[in-house]
């Protein structure tokens, strides 16, 4: 992905915000929580400026700046900075990692202080519900009654849908991009493949690998579907095309074409920094996730947040129709929503990709949102 590393915010430090428990959406509670996130720029005196930015799938709490000896910026440094979209001069920014995570934030990789181990699979089936309670609890902590906006592209924007619901009144607005309001057959369908090709894997060992290495094949395998879908026809065909590796074809089963070595490549290095278990964890959640409808009039009872939903026209995951469908039931109900489709060829990875179209319009509706936000 291109990054923009111009007015970077520079070195950033990950924090943590550990509290006793959690009870989840299932029933269940979940002892000695440990949040990880990350802040940039300022919380003003009335502490009216802050946003929070919520990742998608296999995002983490780092979204800008670099950490201290890594020359890697943040997943949506292009975003976040001064004079950027969510401009660090004028908002106070917050990102964590989601509950069931993998950097930083309790999840089936963290220890279970009953048992001295991992938890695998005795940690608890979570929701996107979950997330955001976790979320909420970070930013009661950091002392923000209402946040200015919430904003994140795919199941961050799930995430951004759900606090409009279980929070209406700590929310003045909500920023969803390339989401839904709940998974088709084909979107749960993609993500039972790839807990498949994990759980298949005989290293997966029932989510007991921790010390013996996890079920790097299976999962490589799985974020190569994944990829497939984050990507577009077009842009596939742009950026590969039926390219060779080598002069001519091998006859064998090696990746004879660049897109084979591409996908091959990120499958690879996806499980040095992602935890298997994590993957059927958090893909489950977004299966579960369903805000459409009923459960959406009924819950989101407060009409006073502004809505700013975005989608891109060649994204197959997350198509714009169910962005017009996010929009249509929030004009039902008497939300203010503004739909904005953004042409582009890269596919559902456009949210990542598209930051000066992206910029102009969140700039805009955050200028307008705070102006609101400060005459209350």
């Amino acid at each position: 992905m291109p990054q923009n590393t111009e007015n970077s915010i520079g070195i950033v430090e990950t924090q943590y915000f550990n509290f006793d428990r959690l009870v989840l959406e299932s029933g269940k509670e979940l002892a000695d929580v440990t949040v990880a996130y990350e802040t940039y720029g300022k919380l003003s005196e009335a502490k009216d400026n802050a946003v929070l930015i919520v990742h998608a799938f296999t995002g983490d709490a780092h979204a800008a700046g670099f950490h201290k000896g890594d020359d890697k910026p943040g997943w949506w440094d292009n975003m976040i900075g001064p004079g950027k979209a969510f401009d660090t001069d004028k908002y106070f920014i917050i990102c964590s990692n989601v509950l069931g995570g993998c950097s930083g934030t309790t999840g089936p990789s963290s220890i279970n202080k009953k048992t001295g181990k991992p938890y695998a699979l005795e940690f608890p089936v979570i929701t996107i519900v979950d997330m955001v309670a976790a979320q909420k609890k970070l930013i009661d902590f950091i002392g923000i009654k209402k946040l200015l906006s919430v904003a994140g592209g795919s199941m961050g924007g799930m995430q951004v849908l759900q606090w409009a619901v279980s929070y209406p009144e700590s929310v003045a607005s909500a920023i969803p991009i390339a989401t839904t309001m709940k998974h088709s057959p084909q979107q749960i369908a993609f993500n039972e493949v790839a807990r498949q090709s994990i759980m298949g894997d005989v290293a997966w060992n029932n989510g007991n690998y921790y010390d013996k290495g996890q079920p790097e094949r299976g999962l490589a395998v799985a974020r190569m579907v994944g990829h497939i879908t984050y990507m577009s026809d077009k842009s596939m065909e742009e950026k590969f095309s039926r390219n060779l590796k080598d002069k001519a074809y091998s006859f064998s089963f090696a990746s004879d074409f660049e897109v084979e070595g591409y996908l091959r490549y990120r499958g690879d290095s996806f499980v040095r920094r992602f935890d298997a278990n994590s993957y059927l964890y958090i893909t489950k959640a977004m299966d579960y996730f369903d805000v459409s409808g009923k459960k959406f009039v009924h819950e989101a009872k407060k009409k006073d947040i502004n809505f700013l939903v975005i989608s891109f026209k060649s994204d197959w995951l997350y198509p714009s129709y169910q962005s017009e469908e996010i929009v249509k039931q929030l004009k039902l109900k008497g939300y203010n929503a503004t739909y904005i489709e953004i042409k582009s060829t890269y596919g559902h990875d456009a949210f990542l990709v598209e930051a000066d179209d992206e910029t102009r319009i969140i700039k805009h509706f955050l200028e307008r949102a705070h102006k609101e936000a400060s005459n209350v």
